[in-house]
């Protein structure tokens, strides 16, 4: 159990526990498991979005460095979830079994939902297709609670930061990067 659900059960953290388990309880069906671990484990360290980068840059030669810059800023949000892990040393949830083994033992920011949405961001506004990108990057957000690894809480955290990440760097991936 979280160290913080004693002091806030009937708010937050209480909301955070029951959203955790009624989608956790979605991996029952074996099509739902599979795809939460396959997200997991694309998604890890950011490799899922690092890869995609690399290639809008490789097929994109007129982009490249704007596509380039856009990986860049999608592997700084993931490691700016990562430090900042390791200042709030939230546990990862106790009271589900997860499905996945997990990198770390902290919980919040999201990292996977960091990494996720700066791809989202920047990758779109460098004219990725939205139907694909957008909602991929959701399925990993929400594979995260479906494997039981994260609070809904530390994934819309790291969702934001991986939002402001590529909106902060929007005018550094240079022509052809994100809008406002």
């Amino acid at each position: 159990m979280d160290h913080l659900d004693a002091i806030d059960r009937p708010g937050l953290r209480g909301a955070d526990h029951r959203i955790l388990t009624a989608l956790h309880a979605r991996a029952r069906d074996p099509r739902v498991a599979t795809a939460a671990r396959a997200l997991s484990w694309t998604g890890e360290h950011g490799a899922l979005w690092l890869a995609a980068g690399l290639t809008g840059a490789a097929v994109d030669g007129g982009r490249r460095g704007a596509w380039l810059r856009g990986t860049a800023l999608t592997a700084g949000a993931h490691l700016v979830s990562m430090a900042v892990k390791r200042i709030v040393r939230r546990p990862r949830p106790a009271h589900v079994e997860p499905l996945v083994r997990t990198a770390g033992r902290h919980s919040f920011p999201s990292s996977h939902a960091a990494s996720a949405t700066a791809a989202a961001v920047a990758f779109g506004a460098l004219g990725a297709p939205a139907p694909a990108i957008a909602p991929l990057a959701a399925a990993m957000c929400v594979s995260r609670l479906v494997a039981g690894v994260h609070y809904p809480s530390d994934v819309a955290a790291g969702a934001a930061l991986g939002a402001l990440t590529a909106r902060l760097g929007a005018r550094w991936m240079g022509p052809g990067g994100v809008h406002a």
